[in-house]
């Protein structure tokens, strides 16, 4: 199987680039981190430039536009949902896999449109509630406040795409594959108003588990259909059918799938959910979400990436996508400099990132919340400490109550992990006074799935050890000399790292902060040395000799699900009632490699 996959890329290869000049090098993932379901077009009018959107769940803000002259180098230009008014109901989903799925961006009559689903997974499946579809629209995606609110319209389903034939008339494709289903379903529509006509179902797939993320291309007389079959783990898989109508029937491609990794020993698995645009030569290519897990998909903290490839399609024949792999060979690349007028950074840059929080420039757009942030729980640069970004402490901490969110917000700020190794780290100045109040850094998937490391007020009596591992009770460092009025209830300043996930993880581990640390700035580090683990370590500033190991674990704790790990701060109360605000300074993060195969 492996030689015929290998003999398949080649010939792929060959037939993506014949007649043209030598076949460009380029390497996936191309967005590394948490950018699943990727959604990609090139829009001519706009300067030559391809632009892409990817699902974001919970995280807010959500739908990252990326934009690319020369489909290498793609930077952040915003993001679609970036204020609580577009879709107030964000605050209100519930449960990890809830939020925004799958959005489809296209350009028309000079606007860009993006329809998309706000899933509330903590409803029935059959329940038309549980599945918010929506519509938003912009002049121009590099201005937030150009993107529209949501317009909503009524389909019990997920994915939903625009499309519009040949007569001007656009429809809604969509899917459902569950209860109700499974089905690909279609409905003309009202884009400006949301008002749409009878669904009817043009296609149920080709017999795989829940077809899904349904897109329509018309080509060469036919109406092509590119979903998603087999579920998103490593059975997912990319499939086709045509037809000469819109409105079907559609007749299943006899070679399906045209793109997977299953049953391969790639290191790129679960690829699926794909979709199709061309350059301005007129060359094909494909997105598609993948993860890097290999075939025993348990560890890939960074989640479902975009990865590309090149597409053969010629006249009137179905198409031929080369195999996804780490390095791959496609047609040429427009040749174009890096001209985006971006908000964020390049999405595959290898360059180290250093956040100083000055109180004349905002936070940077490609910061990641958890849903709706509260505005005044995060300052840069308050008085007295320039440089930090202040936070003030929310109730709820990053499990929120037993996993379920409660419609608070959470004091929590993150960057995408993107890279198979890295470092992370802050620095935290922070005196605790009521019980349970805690700062520290995670690494987050969702609220189910994280692991965290920070410094705790809780009684001396909570400790499991009566040091940090590697300082002994003679350390005079230590806090094993207990002065006079000290005791068990005493409440102190702890070292905790605790996580939470579906898998098992390390036993919570509590250690009071050594006493000649506790008026000092404190370095929190998580990095990742191998591909899966990480390791949480704390220090004083300034004295890297000193730093000691909190805990090492196994990355397969925010190995699950849609997302990806999110790497960020946090501050809250624990349910009590403190308010001491935690100050954070000199955040960086450090590539140190990316792993391919």
């Amino acid at each position: 199987m492996l030689f015929a996959s290998l003999v398949l890329g080649l010939l792929a290869g060959v037939s993506a680039s014949g007649g043209h000049a030598r076949n460009s090098t380029f390497y996936n993932p191309i967005f590394p981190g948490f950018y699943p379901d990727p959604s990609c077009i090139y829009v001519p009018e706009r300067d030559h430039t391809f632009f892409c959107a990817s699902s974001s769940f919970n995280a807010f803000p959500g739908i990252p536009i990326h934009a690319s002259k020369d489909l290498q180098n793609w930077k952040l230009i915003g993001h679609v949902l970036n204020r609580k008014e577009q879709l107030p109901r964000l605050a209100e989903t519930n449960r990890s896999t809830s939020g925004i799925w799958a959005p489809t961006l296209r350009f028309r009559d000079d606007t860009f449109w993006l329809v998309t689903t706000l899933v509330d997974d903590d409803r029935p499946q059959a329940d038309s509630s549980r599945w918010d579809n929506v519509i938003f629209k912009a002049k121009n995606p590099y201005n937030p406040r150009s993107w529209s609110n949501a317009v909503h319209f009524n389909f019990t389903g997920y994915d939903t795409e625009p499309f519009w034939d040949e007569d001007g008339k656009s429809y809604i494709n969509g899917a459902h594959a569950w209860q109700v289903g499974p089905y690909i379903q279609q409905a003309e529509v009202d884009l400006d108003t949301g008002a749409v006509g009878e669904w009817r179902i043009i296609w149920n797939g080709t017999g795989g588990l829940a077809p899904e993320g349904p897109h329509i291309y018309r080509k060469d007389g036919w109406y092509y259909l590119l979903a998603a079959e087999g579920g998103t783990g490593v059975d997912h898989m990319v499939t086709m059918a045509r037809s000469k109508k819109l409105s079907g029937p559609y007749e299943s491609y006899h070679n399906n799938p045209v793109l997977t990794n299953a049953n391969t020993t790639s290191y790129f698995q679960t690829v699926g959910h794909s979709d199709l645009f061309h350059d301005g030569n007129g060359n094909w290519w494909a997105v598609a979400l993948s993860t890097r897990s290999g075939p025993e998909y348990l560890n890939y903290p960074m989640g479902r990436e975009t990865v590309m490839t090149a597409v053969s399609w010629p006249k009137g024949e179905w198409p031929t996508f080369t195999p996804i792999a780490g390095k791959m060979s496609g047609w040429p690349m427009p040749p174009s400099p890096k001209d985006i007028r971006g908000v964020g950074p390049y999405v595959n840059s290898p360059a180290a990132e250093h956040l100083t929080f000055s109180r004349s420039v905002p936070l940077p757009a490609h910061l990641t919340y958890w849903r709706y942030p509260n505005p005044s729980s995060y300052t840069p640069s308050p008085p007295g400490h320039p440089n930090a970004l202040r936070l003030k402490p929310s109730r709820l901490n990053l499990t929120a109550l037993n996993g379920n969110y409660a419609g608070d917000d959470q004091t929590f700020i993150s960057r995408r992990q993107q890279h198979t190794l890295f470092s992370y780290s802050v620095t935290l100045d922070y005196a605790p006074g009521t019980i349970g109040e805690e700062a520290g850094v995670t690494a987050f998937l969702t609220q189910n799935h994280h692991l965290d490391m920070g410094v705790v007020l809780l009684p001396r009596g909570s400790a499991t050890a009566p040091s940090l591992p590697g300082m002994g009770s003679n350390d005079p460092d230590a806090d094993d000399d207990r002065g006079e009025g000290e005791d068990n209830e005493e409440l102190i300043p702890h070292v905790r790292f605790r996580g939470e996930s579906y898998v098992p993880v390390p036993a919570p581990a509590v250690y009071p902060l050594p006493r000649a640390w506790r008026s000092e700035k404190l370095v929190l580090e998580i990095r990742a040395s191998n591909a899966t683990h990480f390791t949480f370590s704390i220090g004083p500033e300034g004295r890297r000799s000193e730093r000691k190991l909190v805990m090492e674990a196994s990355n397969d704790a925010v190995s699950w699900g849609f997302t990806g790990t999110l790497l960020g701060i946090y501050a809250t109360s624990n349910g009590g009632n403190g308010t001491t605000p935690a100050y954070f300074s000199d955040w960086r993060y450090t590539p140190l490699e990316q792993f391919r195969d």
